[in-house]
């Protein structure tokens, strides 16, 4: 089961076999960097991928011109939620990995200087899309690890904190 919602008002829970019937019903074309077409039921839509929050679960978009954000919950985010627990609160980072190979853009911090869940980090270029890569947790950055300009790899570390 999955909860998506959009611009924090309009719910909706599916289940895994009506998420495949669902996606029967677009036809989806890559137009550009960040840019897709979606036909639904005989209508157009141009979507903009414009912020990719993979920590927080978010996707912010541009539909037809108009900002949308898209937050998606798993199951256990559901429990959790549920439970009354919030998970993103209470996390301490110890070290943040590249998500993705890319090229380090521009870091958002420096040493020594305290952050919370959901503060910007760094900048990732990948595929020609630059991402946000924003703080999974609290923490005091010890150590950034690479330099602006420079490649890396998938899962190598980024940045240490304290």
């Amino acid at each position: 089961m999955l909860k998506v919602q959009i611009n924090n008002s309009e719910a909706k829970v599916f289940e895994n076999d009506m998420l495949k019937d669902l996606e029967a019903q677009f036809d989806c074309q890559h137009i550009g960097d960040n840019n897709y077409s979606i036909i639904q039921n005989g209508k157009s839509h141009l979507i903009e991928i414009q912020e990719v929050d993979a920590n927080a679960k978010v996707i912010y978009l541009k539909i037809n011109g108009k900002k949308a954000e898209v937050k998606v919950s798993s199951e256990i985010d559901l429990l959790l939620e549920k439970m009354g627990i919030d998970m993103s609160s209470t996390q301490k980072m110890n070290e943040l990995k590249a998500p993705m190979p890319g090229l380090v853009v521009d870091f958002l911090v420096e040493i020594g200087q305290e952050v919370q869940t959901g503060d910007k980090l760094m900048i990732l270029e990948a595929m020609k899309m630059e991402n946000v890569i924003k703080a999974s947790g609290q923490g005091i950055v010890k150590k950034l690890n690479v330099i602006k300009g420079q490649s890396v790899e998938k899962n190598q570390i980024l940045i240490e904190f304290e």
